[in-house]
């Protein structure tokens, strides 16, 4: 007997973990939001590039491949020729590429300013708003060592924030320079290169301060700790007095040096100065982190000299950034307001952009210092916080007007109206569903959240008109007429109209509910 013939198995459609997808109002506010970001970047003078999503993996710097796949937080594959190509993991090592095969010649004007927006991607493991993709908005400046470059960038954060309509008061630029760090993991037995593994640990626990606190940043400092789910972060093994010494450098800040049972005897910082002076006072003996101590000092000085006081720049030694490149002053922008998550559970915003100085990264193209600073916005971090707070219009945008199908026969004449309509500026288009059903198509274009329907029968079309239906007045009508049976509309949803005056009309029914298509 013959086999029977299996069933064909029906693919799952099903997104991979730790990607989204993006309906039009999110893509919408996107939108708005990397128009106004971008009109304070070239505001102060930055210009657009692009680069592409590939690198060369070796060019990025943070991976390289060796073992038989360097996917290790980046997703990579290798080409034709046995080179290993890798998906970028931010905007910056693109950015020192770039600027590498172009450093010295009269297609880069030094100093450079640049911006740059679009997706990158960490092969880490996703979770709760941590995406495996994600958006950044970029601006550096290459070719400067002034520390006036840091402070215009810790500005520019600024500006950015209240172009996006967030208070001041309700976000804090907070900048450090690594060097103070540097200086203290030297006095602490960490320098040099064959503790490069021991730093990164020390850089990525400091990091997580905001999130942690004290008593989280003082496990990673020392043999671990364990999160929610159970999984073991190791840590960087350090003992008591060298973990203490950190964590003195941690909690200088504002209100902070309150907590004896970690730093001993407390010190509460109400200034910028403050903070330095503190600084200075506990690590100005090593040499490297009284160099960052005076650049942080002059940082201070320019943006105060530009009226941008603490509540707007803070210098804040909590700020590390985890990423090893940099060299210098760092800064995080951080958003203070408090709201709710999708549980209804009270957070903090924290995080959504940062940066610093990197002056060796495209040093490593050319052989010879290059200094560079910059600052990356996470994008749609930014935008579920400003959505959270109602700073970003999320209501389906209008769909395009609708041109309806009456006569099966006269599909050219109702394809003259839809191009009339677009050649005006109109967003139109011609049903291309079955049209046998008016209620259907109706139906179709209120799904569409359409402004309006036209729609033209036999007899219509023979005195040279044509009916417009005014979808938003008899959505009005019909709420009120539920709610109120004496209630009488006061003008019609539909009324006629001749064909030639078809674009007017429909303009006129825009304006009087204020349409737009972002």
């Amino acid at each position: 007997m013959a086999e029977k013939s299996k069933k064909p198995q029906k693919l799952k459609a099903r997104l991979p973990r730790g990607l989204e997808d993006r309906d039009p109002a999110a893509i919408r506010a996107t939108r708005e939001m990397v128009e106004k970001i971008r009109a304070v970047y070239e505001l102060y003078g930055f210009e657009p590039v692009e680069t592409p999503a590939m690198e060369y993996t070796d060019a990025l710097g943070k991976f390289l491949p060796d073992q038989d796949r360097p996917n290790e937080g980046v997703f990579s594959f290798q080409d034709d020729d046995e080179q290993w190509i890798s998906l970028r993991y931010d905007l910056t090592a693109p950015l020192a590429r770039y600027v590498g095969e172009r450093y010295g010649t009269d297609a880069l004007v030094l100093p450079y300013r640049s911006y740059r927006v679009g997706y990158v991607f960490r092969n880490e493991k996703p979770g709760p708003g941590r995406f495996r993709q994600f958006m950044q908005f970029d601006a550096d400046t290459v070719g400067s060592a002034t520390p006036a470059a840091d402070a215009e960038i810790c500005m520019m954060a600024a500006d950015t924030m209240e172009a996006l309509g967030i208070a001041r008061g309700s976000y804090v630029v907070k900048v450090n320079n690594r060097k103070v760090l540097d200086g203290v993991l030297e006095d602490i037995g960490l320098g040099g290169a064959e503790n490069a593994g021991r730093r990164l640990t020390v850089l990525r626990a400091i990091d997580k301060y905001d999130r942690l606190g004290a008593e989280g940043v003082e496990l990673l400092l020392g043999p671990g700790r364990k999160d929610e789910s159970g999984d073991f972060t190791k840590g960087a093994g350090l003992d008591k007095d060298q973990i203490q010494k950190v964590l003195v450098f941690t909690l200088l800040q504002s209100g902070t040096m309150t907590e004896p049972e970690h730093v001993g005897q407390g010190a509460y910082v109400e200034s910028n100065k403050g903070v330095l002076d503190g600084l200075m006072t506990h690590f100005g003996a090593n040499e490297t982190s009284r160099a960052g101590v005076e650049e942080l000092k002059m940082i201070s000085e320019l943006v105060e000299a530009a009226r941008y006081g603490r509540d707007r720049i803070s210098i804040d030694p909590s700020v590390v950034r985890g990423l090893e490149y940099y060299t210098g002053p760092v800064y995080e922008v951080e958003l203070l307001l408090e709201t709710k998550d999708e549980k209804g559970r009270p957070v903090r915003f924290g995080s959504v952009g940062g940066g610093g100085r990197y002056d060796g990264l495209v040093s490593r193209f050319r052989g010879e210092p290059v200094p560079a600073t910059g600052f990356s916005i996470g994008v749609s971090r930014l935008q579920a916080a400003l959505t959270l707070l109602g700073k970003l219009d999320t209501k389906p945008d209008f769909g395009p007007v609708v041109v309806t199908v009456f006569d099966r026969d006269r599909v050219a004449d109702y394809q003259k109206m839809v191009a009339s309509l677009r050649s005006a500026g109109i967003r139109a288009e011609l049903y291309l569903g079955n049209p046998k059903n008016m209620g259907n198509q109706l139906k179709y274009a209120d799904r569409r959240n359409s402004p309006c329907v036209i729609i033209q029968g036999s007899d219509e079309k023979a005195r040279g008109e044509l009916q417009i239906k005014d979808l938003i007045e008899g959505a009005k009508a019909a709420a009120a007429i539920a709610s109120n049976q004496e209630w009488r509309e006061s003008r019609p949803a539909q009324f006629s109209c001749s064909e030639a005056d078809l674009v007017a009309k429909v303009r006129e029914v825009l304006a009087r509910h204020d349409v737009s298509w972002g």
